[in-house]
């Protein structure tokens, strides 16, 4: 949306917001006005890089070698190809950001309509709010125990220190959020830049282990296992990503944009995934469901960078999730609930935080890295990947061209093909092609040397899925055609 005429056709933002950093966001997730607009495409590579810089990624290397029984070589490159991949689809929906100015799940009613959007809406509220939202609250919270040597009885204390301080900047919205991943950026950057140095002193480059407790597909299923889950993390982001982009100018160089975008995630995700691979081959480590993961960081460094480390663990789990509940409330707005406060937002990421507080503390360790991890990780690498197939392949027919842009607000734009090819394309590939503790579809029961290949049969299934359909029903329309 790139003139201010355009604006008449869509709801506008309220309030005075600009660049205001101590102020509450207002409105939800309306259309941003031109007046407000800010910001830099390297402002993105910070904003992308500390939310990664956690132990939720360290723990994805270290899944590759103890759960998949992957070689090192094996799990390295699956580690930079499924990363590559989140990072670049990444990439391409930051860029869209500044071109129409609204959140990336509100963009999405142009293929799935604006009841149909509730699919992925509502997949994504969940994910973000609960699963997310618990796992890197729930590492954060350990390694603050384990930093004070405190007893697993005063969880609930680390727990919502973590919480709170998360659901504070989310509160406060768009501005905080930049500036607090700025801030973070570069004590997170030296201390996990030397305790990944540190644990590659440690590496051992071991081969396949027939042993391991899912090494049943040989070392090519581990590649696919691994680069299914680098992937669904990489990705995990990218219906997030036009949230953050979203205030920079429609002048803006769009592909810088999404240069930066990418690169924050693609960096982050590959150098703390290899740091975690390097820790589990290191001697002396012990990966048992009794065993707690974090500890096992000290023995691959020297105990002022464990201990730095740990810090640093808590820092990054509270730069993940303020990514998370900023945009699991913008998800939970795009459903289509009006809430009547000009704070809206704010008011959404303050309810999320104390549902989250109440549910991690209720599951505690259930839902801690290395507990279902890598079963969430595909779970999410699952639809990701079907509704991308949807939301890529409608930008692409239409040529980036969606008119006014009220398809974006109307309610009565309500397609059916973008809810029908996800859906289509989530339970066929689901069906035939998962591989896990929860499921074993039939390709993968029978050919287990493919690991998973869920994410990119459900990507194909839906993208061609809606091509087709939108084709026979006459080709992408708005709704002043129909």
């Amino acid at each position: 949306m790139a003139t201010a005429e355009q604006v008449v056709h869509v709801p506008v933002r309220e309030g005075e917001y600009g660049d205001k950093v101590a102020a509450i966001e207002p409105g939800g997730v309306e259309y941003i006005p031109l007046s407000e607009r800010h910001g830099r495409p390297l402002d993105l590579f910070w904003t992308w890089m500390s939310p990664n810089l956690e132990f939720a990624t360290v723990f994805v290397g270290i899944i590759g070698v103890t759960l998949f029984g992957g070689s090192f070589g094996t799990v390295a490159l699956a580690i930079v190809i499924g990363s590559a991949l989140g990072s670049l689809t990444h990439g391409i929906l930051s860029s869209w950001g500044p071109k129409f100015g609204v959140p990336q799940m509100v963009q999405g009613r142009a293929g799935f309509g604006f009841w149909g959007n509730a699919l992925p809406a509502g997949l994504n509220t969940f994910t973000a709010n609960i699963g997310w939202f618990i796992t890197n609250s729930v590492s954060g919270a350990l390694a603050l125990l384990a930093l004070f040597n405190g007893p697993l009885s005063l969880f609930w204390l680390t727990f919502t220190i973590i919480v709170v301080a998360q659901v504070v900047v989310a509160f406060f919205g768009h501005n905080l959020v930049h500036a607090f991943e700025r801030y973070a950026f570069w004590p997170l950057v030296i201390v996990f830049g030397l305790a990944t140095v540190f644990a590659f002193t440690h590496v051992n480059f071991v081969g396949f282990n027939p042993k391991a407790p899912v090494a049943f597909g040989g070392d090519t299923g581990a590649f696919f296992l691994v680069a299914a889950a680098c992937f669904g993390y990489a990705a995990g982001w990218n219906p997030y990503a036009s949230d953050y982009t979203r205030y920079q100018r429609p002048t803006t160089d769009r592909r810088m944009v999404g240069l930066w975008a990418g690169l924050g995630v693609f960096v982050s995700c590959v150098v703390l995934e290899l740091m975690g691979l390097a820790v589990a081959t290191a001697a002396g480590t012990k990966w048992s469901p009794t065993d707690s993961p974090t500890a096992q960081l000290q023995r691959a460094m020297p105990d002022v960078v464990y201990y730095a480390t740990l810090v640093a663990i808590a820092l990054g789990a509270v730069s993940a999730n303020v990514i998370n509940i900023y945009s699991g409330s913008m998800s939970f707005l795009t459903l289509g609930i009006n809430i009547p406060s000009h704070i809206r937002r704010a008011i959404t990421a303050l309810a999320a935080g104390a549902i989250g507080l109440v549910v991690g503390i209720y599951f505690e360790l259930q839902v801690a890295p290395g507990s279902k991890y890598e079963e969430f990780l595909l779970v999410i690498a699952y639809w990701i990947a079907a509704w991308l197939g949807v939301v890529l392949t409608d930008y692409w027919m239409r040529r980036g061209d969606f008119g006014d842009e009220s398809i974006f607000f109307s309610r009565r734009w309500n397609p059916w093909m973008g809810f029908v090819s996800m859906l289509v394309g989530m339970v066929v590939s689901i069906w035939l092609f998962s591989a896990q503790a929860l499921y074993v579809g039939w390709f993968a029961f029978n050919y287990p040397q493919f690991g998973d290949l869920t994410f990119v049969v459900g990507f194909v299934i839906s993208a061609v899925l809606y091509f087709a359909l939108t084709k026979l029903t006459g080709g992408p329309k708005l709704p002043s055609q129909t």
